[in-house]
């Protein structure tokens, strides 16, 4: 599994208060930044630390300012930015993509801001306005979902089949959200236990193709060859079932038993009850070489 450089978190703030010490063109986006989430910004560090406030901005011109800020900030409790000083934050601010109630955030971890921002434009003319709107009907469409599908996984495999690429609820068509009732009232479905098996052309995860991609992103399961680099694997769901296979190998019967698996399988619920639908991927390893 390769690592993350940061985790990322999507932080509650309306109503809360937020520290920004610091003027001028570095301070006012994070003032603008935390009212927009509803939080109460705060200039005050002294009154910050006696009323336990958990997040800071700092944005002084002075270097040594923002070191001794940072610190006393730290010790005090907060969570800090600094800005523009990536060695000193302990968390950064990415560029938002809203379209509320979804949001997307492109970060790199303090390395571009313009980087982060020209990501989120192109991503903006990608993805409709309507976006925010399916998100708003799925929630509401939540119970009848929980009626039609008790079982969490059966839930999330036909949410799977509906939000990919030309499905019913395809995120990417502008009416999408116009169909939720309708699909969730009766025409919600979940195919039938599938198992596809591909060879890596090499070890870099940009050389999946989009179907692999795709496959890999929904799979209930993932049986690899030991050297399958974890750049690969990382392309997996993080609650997918995995597998170390030894060598290529088909599953056998609904519950994807992996013959040549140096680990035995723990089957997914949505894949132990016959007729339930269950995807299993396994990665076959290209040249060892290549990868």
């Amino acid at each position: 599994m390769s690592e993350l450089s940061s985790l990322p978190l999507f932080h509650r703030i309306e109503g809360q208060q937020v520290l920004v010490l610091g003027e001028g063109a570095a301070a006012e986006p994070k003032r603008r930044l935390v009212e927009r989430a509803g939080g109460i910004v705060v200039d005050d560090q002294q009154r910050a630390i006696d009323e336990c406030v958990r997040l800071a901005f700092v944005a002084f011109e002075d270097e040594r300012a923002c070191e001794a800020a940072a610190i006393n900030l730290r010790s005090a409790g907060m969570l800090v930015n600094v800005v523009d000083r990536p060695d000193l934050c302990d968390f950064t601010t990415p560029s938002i993509l809203d379209r509320n109630p979804v949001l997307i955030a492109v970060g790199t971890g303090g390395a571009s801001a313009g980087l982060a921002k020209h990501v989120r434009l192109r991503l903006e003319r990608s993805l409709p306005q309507s976006l925010g709107a399916l998100a708003k009907a799925l929630f509401g469409a939540r119970e009848k979902l929980r009626a039609a599908f008790p079982d969490p996984s059966d839930r999330r495999q036909a949410l799977d089949e509906a939000l990919a690429e030309g499905g019913a609820l395809d995120p990417l068509d502008p009416a999408s959200h116009e169909r939720v009732e309708d699909w969730a009232s009766g025409a919600a479905e979940i195919g039938a236990p599938a198992t596809y098996e591909f060879t890596l052309a090499s070890g870099d995860p940009e050389d999946l193709t989009l179907k692999q991609a795709r496959l890999l992103g929904q799979a209930d399961t993932v049986c690899a060859d030991p050297q399958v680099p974890p750049a690969i694997l990382a392309r997996a769901r993080a609650d997918a079932v995995r597998l170390t296979c030894d060598r290529a190998s088909n599953p056998d019967g609904a519950c994807g038993a992996a013959r040549g698996c140096a680990q035995p399988p723990q089957c997914p619920k949505s894949q132990a009850r016959s007729g339930k639908g269950g995807l299993t991927v396994i990665l076959r390893r290209g040249n060892a070489e290549e990868l």
